[in-house]
């Protein structure tokens, strides 16, 4: 049986018009910035006047370690909030928005898949309402003004060998890992060593997803270290003066995006840092208004709970006041067989074994949710080429882990296909049966914390760090930056550094490169083994299949 595309799906959808969606939440036509008929911003004034309102319940959807069979995270969380409406909840989605550099490299894009998607999917998966433009633009103009201050006589005695904010552009592009600036004479200013990053790594979107408005955006800009004086004393943003303009470059992207499900559901788009190398979660004002409209609140964190949910728990809650009720944790059986040791070509064939091999990756996110103190529920994302023994293998393993698994068939069927998943959430939710707590205390010295998570969550013997990483970070404790997170850049496909080692290894150390200092968004960025905060693409770009048709339609995103 042939089944549609993601992109044949979200062009035939009926979609409401953006007023209809807000109607849905209380937020009336005035308080929405159309961007078109389909998408909106809401207004900080509407933001305002709701603060006094309960919360609704936070869901928090992550997944096992990614593997190229797929894991469906965003079609999840989609597909659930398309359930709780089903079943007659209030419910809201949050999710984050899509760079470009996966959508047009390997990954592909961010607005679920089947008929559990977010619409409209091109868009979203494209320019969508500019915000990454706006992050980029802010983040690049403080690039310039610092070279310009340097250029007009540097005042500020900045150390030109110690400028560490490097550019951004949101694209995987290699080349600019490491560059060399201002060349060809005087008048282009100081020759110096510099690089790019991916408009997602930048502390500028770490901060836009962690402030609680423009005035808190404007504070945390101004607090960004940019670079060192040869005495090591720091040279702020707001040193630079540069604070202001940034903050109005990024005014209208501080605003949540309203759009709508498949099912006209609405759900908020806003934020997209990586969890391989940022806190990986959508953003605070986007979780927060959510929180005050609806009952339930269905968000994601990105790529494998070690990564996504750790940094939702130990970053983004800790700083906003938040804590979910439950936690769904997404696999599917097509990855516990990858887990298990077969090749991608093989994954159409039963395989009861592999699949019991397999969960131990699972096991463990099981395992380490749940000391957070928060209820876990297995999603099992349903594939056509799951077979019974396979699908009841999982649920056996699930249960001897204290937790349960349900099949949920939102890809292929919408809410009527997760509404049994949606059901047994909202009773989770409802019992507040959670004891959220994270899992590191302020006060614990930094090295502490990257060795807690190291040890707890990705169950390494040691951290390996030669004394300068050491130094750097207790300079920084004595700077009085010790009471801060740490943020774990490391990558997505394993518990340990090295990407080929899957299922739940054990034995191992995890390197660390280099630290870096986001003292605006309020963490310590850790870099482990060989990650990179600017990607590459592969040898086939999926922008090589992307193209407009003969009706001007997108094909080949997904």
């Amino acid at each position: 049986m042939a089944f549609k595309t993601d992109i044949q799906i979200a062009r035939e959808a009926a979609k409401r018009p953006i007023q209809e969606i807000g109607e849905k939440l209380g937020i009336s036509s005035d308080d929405l910035l159309p961007y078109g008929h389909d998408k909106a911003k809401v207004s900080q004034t509407f933001i305002d006047s709701v603060q006094d309102r309960p919360n609704g319940k936070l869901i928090l959807v992550t997944a096992i370690n990614p593997t190229p069979a797929g894991e469906g995270k965003t079609t999840t969380t989609v597909g659930l909030g398309d359930g709780l409406n089903r079943i007659g909840k209030k419910a809201a989605v949050c999710i984050r928005e899509a760079s470009l550099g996966p959508n047009f490299g390997m990954k592909g894009g961010a607005a679920g898949g089947g008929y559990a998607q977010i619409v409209p999917m091109e868009e979203m998966n494209l320019h969508f309402t500019g915000d990454f433009h706006a992050i980029t633009s802010a983040h690049n103009l403080l690039a310039a003004m610092i070279d310009n201050h340097i250029y007009w006589g540097n005042e500020l005695e900045i150390d030109t060998r110690r400028v560490t904010w490097r550019r951004v552009v949101d694209m995987n592009d290699r080349a600019l890992r490491q560059i060399t600036a201002s060349l060809g004479g005087v008048p282009n200013g100081f020759p110096r060593e510099t690089g790019f990053d991916i408009t997602v790594a930048s502390e500028v979107m770490a901060i836009l997803c962690l402030s609680k408005n423009l005035s808190d955006l404007q504070e945390r800009l101004g607090a960004m270290i940019v670079a060192y004086r040869r005495d090591r004393s720091p040279v702020y943003a707001r040193d630079i003066k540069a604070d202001g303009a940034m903050t109005v470059l990024l005014k209208d992207a501080m605003q949540p995006n309203l759009v709508q499900t498949l099912e006209n559901n609405p759900a908020f788009v806003h934020g997209g840092p990586f969890a391989n190398i940022a806190h990986g979660c959508n953003s605070v004002i986007a979780t927060t208004t959510a929180l005050k409209l609806a009952d339930y609140v269905v968000t994601e964190a990105g790529f494998g709970a070690d990564l996504g949910a750790e940094k939702f728990m130990n970053i983004k809650c800790r700083k906003a006041g938040l804590a979910p009720s439950v936690v769904v944790v997404v696999a599917t059986v097509r990855a516990m067989k990858m887990n298990g040791g077969v090749a991608k070509a093989d994954l159409g064939a039963e395989n009861v074994e592999a699949v019991q091999k397999g969960c131990a990756n699972l096991g463990r996110h099981i395992e380490n949710v749940k000391s957070f103190g928060v209820p876990v529920v297995v999603a099992i994302n349903h594939f056509v080429t799951d077979t019974d023994a396979e699908v009841a293998t999982v649920k056996d393993y699930v249960a001897a882990q204290g937790a349960e698994a349900i099949l949920s068939r939102h890809w292929e069927l919408g809410s009527e296909g997760s509404a049994d998943l949606a059901t047994r959430v909202a009773e989770i939710a409802d019992g507040d049966h959670a004891n959220f707590a994270p899992l590191y205390a302020d006060e614990m010295p930094l090295f502490e914390k990257i060795e807690t998570i190291a040890k707890r969550i990705y169950r390494a013997d040691e951290v390996l760090a030669d004394q300068k990483v050491r130094n750097q970070l207790k300079d920084w404790e004595a700077q009085g930056y010790g009471d801060l997170p740490v943020c774990m850049a490391k990558t997505q496909y394993s518990f340990s550094t090295d990407p080929d080692l899957r299922g739940a290894p054990t034995g191992f150390g995890v390197p660390i490169r280099e630290v870096r200092l986001s003292a605006g968004a309020g963490f310590v960025v850790v870099i482990c083994g060989e990650i990179m905060t600017m990607p590459g693409l592969p040898r086939v770009p999926s922008a090589e299949a992307i193209k407009l048709n003969a009706d001007g339609d997108v094909e080949g995103l997904f």
